[in-house]
């Protein structure tokens, strides 16, 4: 993680040697150059599971024309500190495509966020986490 600025923008760099911008809020001085933190704490629990999901249905030969994923999280502030960890975390799978059974769609869904996905394995043991799907 570098600064990239004399505030709060930051730029991270993975094993990809993709970079990642996150910055803070202008409320408190960022810039809005990058996403929040915490927004991408959300963001990776969101691709992970994204990525079994199409993993396992492309096995499945399921045709998906078009694949979306909302994640919604609510925060509760600990008593005696500012930190706000997630306590609720709600991801809605969208999908789209030619002749697609639901039935695979939902185990698809559910093995990932059970048995695959290491950001829910993260995530889960502080909050609890939901999922729904729209075809």
């Amino acid at each position: 993680m570098v600064r990239v600025d004399d505030a709060f923008h930051f730029e991270g760099t993975g094993s990809s040697s993709v970079t990642v911008h996150t910055d803070a809020s202008e409320a408190v001085g960022g810039s809005n150059a990058g996403v929040r933190p915490m927004e991408l704490l959300l963001m990776g629990l969101a691709s992970c599971s994204a990525i079994d999901v199409v993993l396992i249905l492309k096995k499945q030969r399921q045709e998906i024309t078009d694949f979306r994923v909302v994640v919604e999280g609510e925060r509760q502030e600990e008593e005696g500190t500012k930190r706000s960890p997630f306590r609720t975390i709600h991801l809605t799978f969208k999908l789209t495509g030619e002749s697609l059974d639901e039935n695979k769609i939902n185990r698809a869904i559910g093995l990932s966020m059970e048995k695959y996905c290491s950001a829910t394995a993260q995530l889960e043991a502080l909050a609890t986490i939901t999922y729904s799907v729209e075809m």
